[in-house]
């Protein structure tokens, strides 16, 4: 398997840190805003789980770390270090096998992992693993149902297979306002508008995409 666009994802993550370590006067770079390093270690979080699966032992990892080492100024750069580990496995050849977001058998994990990050106060990486996991369900339900997952080599986006999915009726239009209001929320995580939500949002977010999936299974 080529492992080239994962290597890529990371090293975009490396240079990250990198320059954030040239541009702070700490070694914790805790004089760094703190919504720089809140969202270089969602992404982070993200990016290891997309490519590894929430049970490998790079997310166990990082895992032990935010429980060991709470503020986030102590631990962003141990998690950079999972980030450097796991590069060197991929280049290597040393991973044989990554876990597919797409699995239903995982989805569990993600929103118990999920649910764990928000529990101990990490809304913003929990809203991300929680929409990643509904984007994931919708496109299995998409292809269950014969909605195109791409068109033109371009992967559809997810608000426009709510849509169709809901034109088929595979799914009630509420259900569908509700997958809107929940892509939102994980946009929103994604991009670093942390301020626009909070974590009691996330735990409805959660729970609400839990009861979705089991209710409307891929």
């Amino acid at each position: 398997m080529d492992y080239t666009v994962f290597i890529q994802q990371l090293d975009n993550l490396i240079g990250i840190h990198k320059t954030m370590r040239q541009d702070s006067q700490q070694h914790d770079l805790s004089d760094l805003p703190k919504e720089d390093r809140q969202s270089l270690v969602t992404r982070t979080i993200a990016a290891i789980h997309r490519i590894t699966g929430v049970n490998s032992t790079f997310s166990q990892e990082i895992e032990r770390i935010i429980k060991q080492d709470p503020s986030l100024h102590k631990h962003t750069s141990s998690i950079i270090g999972v980030v450097k580990a796991l590069r060197e496995d991929l280049a290597s050849g040393s991973i044989q096998n990554l876990a597919e977001l797409v699995h239903a058998d995982i989805f569990a994990d993600f929103l118990d992992m999920a649910q764990h990050l928000s529990d101990s106060g990490y809304k913003d990486p929990a809203a991300v693993l929680a929409g990643s996991t509904l984007e994931s369900h919708l496109k299995k339900l998409a292809i269950k149902n014969g909605v195109p997952v791409d068109i033109a080599g371009k992967p559809v986006k997810a608000d426009k297979l709510n849509a169709d999915l809901a034109k088929l009726n595979v799914y009630t239009v509420l259900d569908q306002k509700n997958v809107t209001a929940w892509l939102d929320l994980r946009n929103k995580a994604a991009h670093g508008n942390y301020n626009d939500y909070n974590n009691d949002q996330v735990k409805l977010l959660i729970a609400g995409i839990h009861q979705f999936i089991v209710r409307i299974p891929a």
